[in-house]
Parts: C-alpha cells; structure tokens; sequence
C-alpha cells in the first residue's frame, strides 16, 4: 500500500454547494419578509395615510385656488405619508427630516436645473447633492431625492415650489402626523436620543456596546437608536427568560439531600458532614420538615468561645461534647431558615444568595417535606452552562 501523500493527510476544505443551490439562495433574498404588524396597526397605517393626505390636499388646493398659483400639490408627499403615518418612530420620518429634506432637496433641484443645461445629469447631480446635504444636516427623507428630481424634469421654478406648494404641503401633513398619531398611541414626534439607563447586573451589554456595533455596522438604519437598544434588550430578556426564565428549582438542586434531626450529636452531625464534604446540614423534625440548618460557620462560631485552645482542639472539644458544650445540633442550629419550592423559578434565589447572606438554600415540596437543597455553587454552574450556551 503506498504512503499517503501530505495532501492526503490534510483536513479537506469544505466544498462549496453547487451553483443551482447558490443561485436560488440568491434568488430568495428577493423574496421580502414579513413586515410584522397586525390587521389593527395596518388599518391604522392607511386610515391616517388617507385622512394626512386627504387634508393636505383640500387645504392646498383652496389655497392655490385663492392665490392663483400653479400646482397645489407634489406627489413625493405621498411617500412621505407612508413614513409619517406607518413608521412614525423611524428617524426618516421624524418632522426635521421630512421639512428639511423636502425642502432643500427642492432648493437643491432648482440650483442645479438652472446650472447644468442636461436634464439627466442636472438630475443625477441634484438627487446626489440633496443626499450629500441631508446627511450633515440630520435631515435625511429619502422623498426628498424625488423633489430634487421632481423640480430638475419639470423645468419647475424651484425657487417658489420650495415655499408652495412644498413648505405648505409638508407642515400640513406634519401637523396632521402629530395629530393622528398622538390620538391613536403612536409618539410622534419619537424620541431619537437614548435616556441615560441605569447599569443592572442583569444586562448582557450596554449603551457603549450598542453605539460600537452601530459603528462597526456603518449603514443607515431605518430605525432610532433609542429603538433599537430597546429592542436589544427585549431580546436579551426574552433569550433570558426562555435559556434560565423556565427552570425549576428541582431542575438544578442536589437530591436527596443529607439531613439530620435536632436531637442527633454533634459528633455525628460533623462527621456526616466531613464524610460528604458539605458545609451545611438542613435539620428536620419526624416529619421531614425543615427546622433549621447547621453550617460549618455555627460549629466555628461556638468552637472560638474558647480563646485558650488551638482551632482543632476546640472543634474536638465541641464536637466531644466536653466542657459544657452544646451536645446536640438543635441547640446550635440557625433557625427560622429560608427554604423554597421544588416548583419555584431557580432565579428567584439569585436576590436570597446575592443579597440575603444566604449560601444553601433547603427545598420543599408543596407539603413543605424536604426534597433537595441548592448552593451557591449550584446556581453559578447552571448560569455558567447558559451563559456558554448562548
């Protein structure tokens, strides 16, 4: 058999899937998906689209009516009222970017129409200067790319259609958005700048971490920051409550626990514990129903009464039963102690550990029988394994 060349022994790289499949994954993100509204906020979205642009336009036309003026009405408004009124939190869509932008995108179109003799490139310069404007001023609306091209075609007097009928269109579709909206629960205008939040320990990231993705992202989001660290949170939590948000307190506790009741010795209670290497013992009563516990720190604490002996000889002292020492775990026992339920969320015990002082934590069943215990050290496993697991 002929050695294996060293091409052989190499890891083989992954193939690539055949064209026909590359292609059809292409083909697919043609495909748009959902929009994720409801039949409610889609019949709000078109009732106020219909009543802005309805009143905007009975408005205008008695205006031009009344002042002989020309057009009464552009028709990249109508695409400002799909903003206004279906993504009235979107920073596109706020009242500085549609006033803005419509208006100096029109001002932009009647400079480079009087400029440039070509239509096609008067157009093309003018759609492309309104952006290079809009963007510094904080007031990108992409109608506002239509005006400028709208007053370059027509051959328009730009200079007077940035005042009417634009202007005037505009700030009556604004005042019917923030009308509109107000009364059907929509903010508008939306708050664009993020309200100071307070740091908890239950955040997976902050607000630092959110303006450097953003940066890293370096696109145009249809969506304001304030928005969007919202929307992180809420599936942070969510991805919170469906990895830990659901476990039980049976799910992670040691079972069956060690227990011993308050007339056993403390010579017994403290071998038990050095044999199975745990620090702390639940003491129940004939019917397995906790009431109290002995830790290591209770056996510590009464051996240092005695200031004249050696740690390991007060231990020995007290465990002994000599020098009228306690002699059962009853009357060194820490009692009442703070159990929980077998079916109650294992998160509920992060405040008893973080901010109870509390290090085991006995768990009951519904009849208040003793069934398990948890540690500290159990709860940081399980959020360790989840924390990996994400």
């Amino acid at each position: 058999m002929p050695p294996s060349s060293p091409s052989d022994l190499s890891p083989s790289a992954p193939s690539r899937p055949p064209l026909a499949a590359r292609l059809a994954e292409w083909l697919r993100h043609f495909w748009p998906a959902p929009l994720g509204i409801d039949g409610k906020e889609r019949l709000r979205f078109v009732v106020g689209a219909v009543i802005g642009v309805l009143l905007t336009a009975w408005l205008s036309r008695w205006w031009a009516q009344g002042n002989g003026t020309g057009p009464w009405m552009v028709a990249s408004l109508g695409a400002s009222a799909v903003l206004v009124f279906g993504m009235p939190s979107s920073p596109l869509a706020q009242p500085w970017p549609v006033l803005g932008g419509s208006t100096l995108s029109a001002l932009v179109g009647a400079v480079c129409s009087a400029l440039i003799p070509d239509k096609a490139l008067a157009g093309a310069v003018a759609v492309g200067l309104a952006i290079a404007l809009m963007v510094p001023l904080r007031c990108l609306h992409p109608p506002g790319g239509a005006m400028a091209l709208y007053v370059v075609l027509t051959s328009g007097d730009g200079w007077h259609l940035a005042a009417f009928p634009v202007l005037f269109n505009v700030v009556l579709l604004l005042i019917a958005a923030v009308v509109y909206n107000g009364l059907t629960g929509r903010r508008y205008p939306h708050p664009q700048r993020v309200t100071p939040r307070v740091a908890t320990s239950q955040g997976a990231f902050t607000a630092s971490d959110v303006d450097a993705a953003l940066a890293h992202y370096n696109q145009v989001l249809d969506v304001s920051r304030a928005d969007l660290e919202g929307l992180l949170h809420l599936a942070g939590r969510a991805a919170f409550q469906r990895t830990l948000g659901e476990l039980r307190c049976a799910d992670i506790m040691s079972s069956p626990p060690h227990a011993v009741e308050a007339g056993v010795s403390l010579k017994e209670a403290w071998a038990l514990m050095r044999l199975q290497q745990i620090k702390a013992l639940p003491v129940v009563d004939a019917q397995r129903q906790v009431i109290g516990i002995v830790t290591v720190a209770d056996f510590m604490r009464l051996a240092n009464l005695d200031t004249h002996e050696g740690l390991g000889q007060r231990l020995r002292t007290l465990v002994m039963g000599r020098g009228g020492q306690p002699q059962a775990v009853g009357e060194i026992m820490s009692y009442p102690v703070q159990v929980a339920r077998s079916a109650q969320h294992a998160m509920d015990l992060v405040p008893l550990f973080s901010q109870g002082g509390h290090h085991h934590i006995p768990i009951v069943d519904d009849v208040d029988h003793l069934v398990g215990i948890i540690t500290q050290t159990d709860l940081v496993r399980t959020l360790a394994s989840a924390v990996q697991g994400r």
